[in-house]
C-alpha cells in the first residue's frame, strides 16, 4: 500500500468513527464511549497501517516528526494532504450516512466538529480552548515520539498512543471536542459551515504548536535520549 494512501484511509478511519460515534450514538454511549471510540479507531488503524506509513493520520504529528528529526517536509507536505482529504472524504460519508434520519440537520446536530464559547457543550472560553489544544497535543506528540522511539517496545506503540488519545478526550471533550489534529477538525468544519469554520484556526495553529514543540524537544535530546 502507498503512504499517502494508507494515510488517507487511517484519517478517514477515525473521522468517521470517532466524529461518527458523537453524532449517531453520543446520546446511548455518552462523552466515555466516545473517548474510547476516538481511541480505539487509532489503535486499530496504528497497527493496520503503522508498519506502511507509520500511521500519522494527523498534519500536527506529521509536522512534530518533521521537527523531531524523524521525517523531510517534503514527505510529510504529502501526508497532510492526504490526511486532510481523507478527514474530508469522512465528513461526506457521515453526512451522507446521517441524511437518512428524518429529523437531522448538518446546521443544527453538526457533525462533531470542534468549538469553543457560548453554545458549544461546556462553553469554554477562546483561552481555555487554545492552551487546551496546546498542550494537549504537546503531550500527545510526546507519548507518540516516546513509544516510536529506540529502545521502546514497537509492539506496544499503537496501544500506548490509543489510550492516550482517550485520556485526552476523556478530560478535553467538553473544552473543545477535542481535536489535536488539524485533519480532524477541517473535515467536519467544512461541511457544518458557520462558527465551525470561524474557529477552524484554532484547531489549526494550537496542535501544530503543541506537537512542533514536543519534536524540537526530541531532536534536542531534551526528551529523547535514546535517540
Amino acid at each position: 500500500m502507498n503512504k499517502q494512501v494508507a494515510e488517507f484511509i487511517g484519517t478517514f478511519t477515525l473521522v468517521l468513527f470517532g466524529c461518527g460515534s458523537a453524532v449517531i450514538a453520543g446520546s446511548d454511549i455518552g462523552l466515555a464511549g466516545i473517548s474510547f471510540a476516538f481511541g480505539l479507531a487509532l489503535v486499530g488503524m496504528a497497527y493496520a497501517i503503522g508498519p506502511v506509513s507509520g500511521c500519522h493520520i494527523n498534519p500536527a504529528v506529521s509536522l512534530g516528526a518533521v521537527a523531531a528529526g524523524r521525517m523531510t517536509l517534503a514527505e510529510a507536505t504529502k501526508y497532510m494532504i492526504a490526511q486532510v482529504a481523507g478527514a474530508i472524504a469522512a465528513a461526506i460519508v457521515l453526512m451522507l450516512i446521517m441524511s437518512g434520519k428524518v429529523d437531522y440537520s448538518v446546521a443544527e446536530n453538526g457533525l462533531g466538529q470542534n468549538g469553543w464559547g457560548v453554545g458549544y457543550l461546556g462553553e469554554y472560553s477562546l483561552v481555555s480552548a487554545f492552551v487546551f489544544e496546546v498542550v494537549a497535543t504537546f503531550l500527545f506528540m510526546t507519548v507518540i515520539l516516546g513509544a516510536t522511539g529506540k529502545g521502546a517496545p514497537a509492539s506496544m506503540a499503537g496501544l500506548a498512543i490509543g489510550l492516550a488519545l482517550v485520556v485526552i478526550h476523556l478530560v478535553g471533550i467538553n473544552v473543545t471536542g477535542v481535536s489535536v489534529n488539524p485533519a480532524r477538525s477541517i473535515g467536519p468544519a467544512l461541511f457544518a459551515g458557520g462558527t465551525a469554520i470561524a474557529q477552524l484556526w484554532l484547531f489549526i495553529v494550537a496542535p501544530i504548536i503543541g506537537a512542533v514543540a514536543a519534536g524540537l524537544l526530541f531532536k534536542t535530546g531534551t526528551l529523547d535520549a535514546a535517540n
